[in-house]
């Protein structure tokens, strides 16, 4: 049976609008009774109710079918594909695919690296976040590479101070447009959310502080102009290197949000590879190294390069 809310109307809540009355008894917020409204869930001697702005006496009979409480725990999905590069009871390093989301969200209910988590490591559905147990830093779903995950509220509460300290390297393979004009260089530049796109970052001057470290490594000519660079995160802000190779003119190849989509070299998704971590344990004390080579997507558009 579905929770019900049953109450006569005191004294102390005579003339009181009914939505009022029904968040108070029902702790809920006024959104949610208004949907209560909507759905003809009010009643008061037995009559439904149809005005949220509906004026109780003293002595009616309040009745509420309350919605079912919904378990904000993400559930378990064991058809969720993803590497597992190392692994004890403390923490787990795992290698996210391109095109997998690290945690539910609006749009991505299910289907989420986190359910395929859960699913194979249930002790971590009560670590750190509910809506994201485990996760302490993310990728985005078309870069392809390595997440460090907690197993344990012990080692969650240091591996986030060691995120907020940016103590962890965090070291990616990008294949870039054009030819950067120096080997190498540090972009510091602060990033927001773009005023132009909702969905996306920008540079900004009002935005949170962002630095990062890139090199060249090779340099291609044919089928155009491209570079491959590693790049390393000294902070972790969203989009961040995308955003910084876009403001330095040098834009991720596969990158159509960030004017990386051109013909003549197309990856399918940005060629962005977190391809290497290195995090101190955070039990033993001890520096955990791993390292991801490029994905078979990734392998095949660098050989087109020459």
């Amino acid at each position: 049976m579905r929770p019900r809310l049953d109450e006569t109307i005191p004294e102390a809540l005579a003339g009181e609008r009914v939505d009022r009355v029904v968040a108070l008894l029902g702790d809920m917020s006024r959104s949610a009774v208004a949907r209560l409204v909507d759905n003809g869930s009010i009643r008061l001697d037995r009559a439904v109710i149809r005005s949220a702005s509906r004026r109780v006496e003293v002595g009616e009979r309040l009745e509420v079918e309350l919605p079912e409480a919904v378990d904000p725990r993400p559930a378990p999905d064991d058809s969720v594909d993803f590497a597992v590069r190392h692994e004890d009871e403390h923490i787990l390093v795992v290698e996210k695919p391109a095109g997998l989301v690290v945690h539910p969200g609006a749009g991505n209910e299910a289907g989420t690296l986190v359910n395929g988590l859960v699913a194979r490591y249930p002790d971590i559905a009560d670590v750190g976040d509910v809506h994201r147990p485990g996760i302490v830093h993310r990728l985005d779903r078309g870069t392809s590479g390595l997440l460090v995950v907690a197993r344990t509220a012990a080692a969650y509460e240091e591996l986030v101070r060691q995120m907020s300290a940016h103590e962890p390297e965090r070291i990616y393979t990008a294949l870039t447009w054009g030819h950067p004009e120096n080997d190498g260089g540090v972009i510091d530049a602060p990033i927001g959310r773009s005023p132009r796109h909702p969905t996306r970052m920008a540079v900004s001057q009002h935005g949170r502080d962002a630095v990062t470290h890139y090199a060249v490594d090779q340099r291609f000519d044919e089928p155009r102009e491209t570079a491959l660079l590693t790049c390393r995160l000294e902070t972790g802000r969203t989009h961040q290197i995308r955003v910084h190779l876009r403001a330095i003119g040098h834009p991720v190849v596969g990158d159509r949000d960030y004017d990386g989509g051109r013909p003549g070299l197309d990856p399918g998704r940005p060629f962005l590879h977190a391809g290497e971590l290195r995090v101190v344990h955070p039990a033993t004390g001890e520096e955990v190294r791993v390292v991801a080579e490029l994905p078979d997507d990734l392998q095949a558009c660098l050989r087109e390069c020459r």
